[in-house]
């Protein structure tokens, strides 16, 4: 999953990886894309874009420690496997990411 999200995301200046949540986290000049994890994957399209990107098939918020996390959507392994939904995910995800400001 990590080299697929890898492709999705291309090489680009500012682009790195980072051991995380038990996983691989994905970033942009140090603001989170998204993260791999052994359940799926976690992507950051941001407050203003999570209704839109809920209506896809197989996102769901993201919850963790019984909070729900907002601006954070999960994509199940399942349907992670569907191009069309992870490549959404991935642009409007990128697209909110790189409109923050660079951190560090």
């Amino acid at each position: 999953m990590a080299d697929i999200m890898r492709a999705d995301l291309g090489i680009g200046p500012g682009l790195s990886e980072k051991k995380m949540f038990g996983g691989i986290c994905f970033l942009l000049h140090g603001n989170m894309i998204g993260a791999i994890g052994k359940d799926g994957a976690l992507y950051r399209p941001g407050k203003p874009n999570e209704a839109e990107v809920l209506e896809l098939p197989g996102v769901t918020p993201m919850v963790m420690g019984g909070r729900r996390m907002g601006g954070f959507v999960r994509l199940g392994a399942e349907a992670f496997a569907d191009d069309t939904t992870r490549r959404r995910l991935t642009e409007i995800s990128l697209g909110f990411v790189a409109s923050l400001p660079p951190k560090g």
